[in-house]
């Protein structure tokens, strides 16, 4: 009868110990079965983590100039991260493009809806794109940027996406806006004037 290894008995061999590479954890060597079998050319990141969803987002909307010509529409939506409620982000309106919209369509449109007032388009302010998180993905938004001029309407936030809306002089737009991007295609849009 043979003793069991590691029991003691002088008569049985030590079992030499292999080192393994350094690139391997011990989880690759449970999964390969033997050493031989699986030769990795890369060692793997401990903190592999799986990709988020990349998702990609239209949008239109802009800067919507007043009758007299010297106030700019903007929109205002309450800071999520201020604790108190009561710090507004104010911003350009704006929103998704539906199927088989225009970026200028949407974009009149979505003035109307965010902010009651009903506008023209007089030119483009430019394009601005972004990344941000939100739910799980990483979402690249797309914006395209008009300035318009008001035509009618009654100034109301549309209920369900915007805190308030306001008007406010051309040259405190800048200062006014939360969102550095913005601020930037605000300033070098040189005359706002319709």
């Amino acid at each position: 009868m043979t003793p069991a290894p590691g029991a003691g008995s002088e008569g049985t061999k030590r079992k030499k110990r292999r080192r393994r590479p350094s690139n391997r954890s011990p989880q690759d060597l449970a999964s390969s079965g033997s050493n031989e079998q699986k030769k990795s050319s890369a060692p793997r990141s401990k903190s592999a983590r799986p990709f988020a969803k990349r998702v990609d987002e239209v949008s239109a909307g802009g800067l919507v100039v007043d009758f007299s010509g010297t106030k700019g529409l903007l929109i205002g939506r309450i800071d999520q991260k201020d604790a108190s409620r009561e710090r507004l982000l104010w911003s350009l309106p704006k929103g998704h493009i539906e199927a088989g919209e225009t970026p200028e369509q949407a974009a009149i449109r979505e003035v109307a809806e965010e902010t009651g007032i009903t506008s023209e388009i007089s030119r483009s302010l430019g394009i601005i794109d972004f990344w941000f998180m939100a739910g799980g993905k990483r979402i690249h938004k797309t914006v395209h940027h008009y300035l318009f001029k008001e035509v009618g309407g009654k100034l109301a936030p549309q209920v369900s996406e915007v805190d308030e809306v306001g008007w406010f002089p051309l040259d405190e737009i800048i200062e006014k806006l939360a969102y550095p991007d913005e601020k930037k295609l605000i300033a070098r849009s040189g005359e706002l004037k319709p």
